[in-house]
């Protein structure tokens, strides 16, 4: 029951894991198209889009396949437990330190109908206040595009 049971719910953990940091894309019912002119634009930074959490579950996984390695019996069993909290700390380390903000703009548009939507996004030197610009998309999908 040892060692296969570890390894079978190290397997089924680190899949739930992987699954939930899955991201659904946008349905075609939610992308929506507006045009208005660019009122203001505010450099600010944005924080990277890698997923939390996927460090730690590689980091993980590693260490499990590490500590197989080592001993046999129980000594292998407290290797490979060992090797996956080590794992875990070393990849969640690991990414916090690679996960480097990317400078961005804070894009206020005022749309044809007189709503003022706020889009935040990577740079794009080519946009000016009073240009006139597309809004695609909603929420955290959407973006400031050049008519």
């Amino acid at each position: 029951m040892g060692i296969r049971f570890i390894a079978r719910l190290m397997t089924l953990v680190s899949a739930l894991l992987l699954a939930a940091c899955a991201a659904p894309g946008p349905s075609p019912d939610q992308l929506q198209i507006r045009q208005g002119v660019i009122e203001q634009i505010t450099p600010t930074q944005i924080q990277s889009n890698h997923h939390m959490g996927v460090g730690a579950v590689v980091g993980g996984i590693a260490g499990l396949g590490l500590g197989s390695l080592i001993g046999g019996g129980t000594g292998r069993d407290v290797a490979m437990v060992a090797g996956t909290i080590g794992g875990t700390i070393a990849g969640a380390e690991a990414q916090r330190r690679f996960d480097t903000p990317v400078s961005g703009q804070q894009i206020f548009v005022r749309t044809d109908s007189g709503v003022i939507v706020e889009v935040t996004q990577p740079t794009d030197l080519s946009m000016r206040v009073g240009q006139k610009v597309f809004v695609q998309g909603n929420g955290h999908n959407a973006r400031v595009i050049p008519r």
